[in-house]
Parts: C-alpha cells; structure tokens; sequence
C-alpha cells in the first residue's frame, strides 16, 4: 500500500473534483425526484381518474428496471431516436427517473398511513379534498415520510456511482483513473473515497434525525 502516493495533493484534489461531481448529480437528482415522486405519489393517492392508473403503471415499470439499465437506456437509446444528452444531464435524468419512483411510493404509503377516520371527519366538517390533503393529512404524512426518504437520498447519492459505467466524472470515476495510475495505491484511495461518502450520508441521517425531532 503506498499512502504517500495516493494522499499526494494532485489526487486528492482530482478525486475531490469527482465527489464535487457527484454531490452536483445527487443535489439535482433528489430535487427533481423528490419534486415529482410527490406529484405521482399523491396522485395516485387521491385515485384521479386516468392519472392515478398511468402513473400506477410508470412507477410499477420503473420500480422492476435496474437502474444500471435506465442509464443506459437514457444514454444510449434515446439518441438512437433523436434525444441526445450529455454524460452529466443523463445521469441526471435516469437517477430521477429511477428515484422518483420509489419515492412515490414512499409519499403514497406516508399518505395512506393517516387513519381515514381523520380524512372522514375533515370531509363532514366541509373541508374540500384538497383542503384536507394539505391541512390534515399531509402535515401528519410528511412525519412518517421523513425516515425512508432520508434514507432514499443516501441511496441516491451512493448510486450516482453507477454513472461510471458511461463515464461520468465522478468520485468512483476519478478514484478508478488513480488507481490504474498505481494500484498500490488501491486501498488509501478507497478509504478516502469511502469517508467522504460516510461523511456525506452520515451528514444526511443526523439532519434526518434532527426534522423528526423537530417535526415531533
């Protein structure tokens, strides 16, 4: 193992470039699943008609497609008929892709998880639907949503490394470009790959941890 290769300034800061990368494509790909996991997940709560079953179907699909397949889809099948992006804003779109999903299903189950007896007597006293899905029932779901998406966001930014399969800069992307350098420098190179990704998660949980105390 030669850790004074692998700690010499001119890798760590090319494998800090990488994490920059990473962190850019997980802030944009939780936003923007984040935003439409919502939409998708209380629609199907509320059982819209036509909606509710198309995006019933959508998240089902996506929800049974590994996430290594959705970025090669969006990387190299969509130019195929015309849609081109680049490594970067593909990555983005297939991790939003594959994480909305799941994160529909998460606000559908946080939503579903308030007792209907509370969404009954909301109606009665004259609330309208939507009136009661903002005031009664998705302060008390976002609560129960806190863990699991919390813990969805720390897959997502652990999954950016995928990307590395059409080669994204990112942190694993750049740790790889060093090691072939040397691989004595393998292990040190991981570890430190390792503890920005720890540090960056365990950042995540505690915030988590704090909103549910907060939220309480």
């Amino acid at each position: 193992m030669d850790f004074k290769d692998a700690y010499k300034w001119v890798n760590l800061e090319f494998i800090l470039e990488g994490f920059l990368v990473t962190l850019e494509v997980a802030a944009a790909a939780i936003a923007l699943s984040f935003l439409i996991g919502c939409i998708a997940g209380t629609v199907r709560y509320m059982k819209i008609p036509v909606l509710s079953q198309l995006a019933a179907f959508l998240v089902e699909l996506v929800r049974n497609l590994p996430l290594l397949l959705i970025i090669f889809f969006t990387m190299f099948a969509l130019p195929e008929v015309g849609i081109k992006f680049g490594i970067v804003q593909s990555a983005i779109i297939a991790l939003t892709v594959f994480e909305a999903a799941m994160i529909s299903e998460i606000v559908r189950s946080g939503l579903n998880s308030i007792p209907k007896g509370q969404v009954e007597a909301s109606r009665s006293s004259g609330l309208t639907s939507f009136q009661t899905l903002w005031h009664i029932v998705l302060p008390q779901g976002l609560r129960r949503m806190v863990p699991p998406l919390v813990s969805q966001f720390i897959s997502l930014l652990k999954d950016t490394s995928l990307a590395v399969i059409i080669a994204l800069p990112e942190l694993m992307h750049n740790a790889n470009i060093v090691i072939a350098h040397n691989f004595q420098t393998a292990v040190p190179i991981l570890m430190f790959a390792a503890f920005l990704y720890f540090v960056v998660n365990y950042a995540l949980s505690l915030a988590s941890r704090r909103l549910e105390n907060r939220m309480a």
